[in-house]
């Protein structure tokens, strides 16, 4: 199945079903931050579809933006406390171990920027789920750490979700004008 097709088979099952929105949200972005799921899960392009359908549909945004955000601070916390755990066997765990370059860029980022690279990693690709990763491996403080990570899982529910959600209706609202 390629990414496209489940994109759609995706949206088009929250379009039908729209109860199933909240949990399917919770989901793809708790595995979009889950540093082995993430490598596995093409889960940003269908939760940008989300915030379009949401756009169209008018189905409730908050309850998805809050699955979104909270699924996503659930996959950073449990990054962060995988590598607390694991330390840097991590690197030899699969999916991990066929992209050895992602510890090791991410370490970059946590050691030059800290908790603001913590923060931005949230919003790169594959580095999403490593620097959480290598925050748990350099015992970053978990008070720290927590407050990054809602702060950023907040901001990325709402990059995610809200242009499709909100730009559609601006949009049509501009252009109806």
């Amino acid at each position: 199945m390629t990414l496209h097709e489940l994109t759609t088979q995706t949206l088009d099952f929250v379009r039908e079903h729209e109860a199933w929105a909240v949990p399917i949200v919770l989901v793809l972005a708790f595995g979009e931050s889950l540093a082995f799921l993430s490598l596995l899960l093409p889960a940003t392009a269908i939760l940008l579809g989300v915030g379009v359908l949401i756009g169209k549909s008018g189905i409730a945004f908050w309850p998805i933006w809050s699955a979104a955000a909270v699924g996503a601070i659930l996959g950073d916390w449990l990054s962060y406390w995988v590598g607390l755990k694991l330390k840097h066997r991590v690197a030899h765990v699969w999916p991990l171990s066929r992209h050895p370059d992602l510890l090791p860029r991410g370490h970059r980022i946590f050691e030059r920027w800290g908790a603001a690279g913590v923060f931005a990693g949230r919003f790169f690709g594959p580095l999403r789920a490593s620097v959480p990763l290598v925050a748990g491996i350099c015992e970053m403080p978990a008070f720290t750490f927590q407050l990054v990570n809602v702060a950023s899982g907040i901001a990325w529910a709402t990059g995610i979700l809200a242009p499709g959600a909100f730009g559609l209706r601006w949009l049509e609202g501009w252009m109806a004008a």
